[in-house]
């Protein structure tokens, strides 16, 4: 059996560890992909279970085990959450991550989510917004760049993970001085 004693969280200075990484060399558990994406725990649990926002890098398999979110997976949580927020319906929502997870999620960060209640539209040009908002109905949208940008920001604050090794990272919060003096000390 192997050794599973917990690893000591790794201190990431400036330019370098979660930093340098790729997107997908890191992983979000739950807590923080909640705490980024401005979700409660319950909601995570229940879109995992249903299927709306499953883990990509590692579901959960029983018990004891922990989820682990792409940066990606937090991007559309954060995406769900704002919709949501907007009174779409959750079959909308499911419908809307089941097209981005089938365009593969690629140039997410360039598209703007267009949404007049009923349905929600993809719209990559400026064209598009302009043809939708042209309809006369109310309509509302998500610059996904934007929501992108928050997330980015808010997870260069919180606790990451290697997706090889599990080492935890930690990142970069000014404000957590003494947590940084603590890690330092041991």
């Amino acid at each position: 059996m192997a050794d599973h004693a917990p690893q000591r969280p790794t201190v990431v200075p400036d330019g370098e560890g979660a930093a340098a990484m790729t997107s997908e060399e890191i992983g979000y558990r739950g807590p923080t992909a909640c705490a980024a994406a401005g979700i409660t725990y319950r909601q995570l649990d229940y879109w995992a279970r249903t299927g709306l926002v499953e883990p990509s890098v590692r579901p959960a398999h029983g018990s004891g085990t922990q989820r682990l979110y792409s940066f990606r997976d937090v991007v559309v949580l954060k995406i769900v959450k704002r919709f949501l927020d907007t009174g779409v319906s959750l079959q909308n929502i499911r419908s809307a991550v089941q097209h981005l997870r089938e365009r593969g999620f690629r140039d997410l960060e360039r598209m703007t989510l267009m949404s007049d209640g009923a349905m929600v539209y993809e719209c990559t040009s400026p064209d598009e917004v302009h043809a939708l908002l042209q309809g006369g109905q109310g309509i509302f949208g998500i610059a996904v760049g934007v929501v992108w940008r928050d997330v980015e920001s808010a997870l260069s604050q919180l606790h990451g993970e290697r997706v090889d090794t599990g080492e935890t990272l930690i990142g970069h919060n000014p404000a957590d001085e003494l947590a940084r003096r603590r890690n330092r000390a041991v």
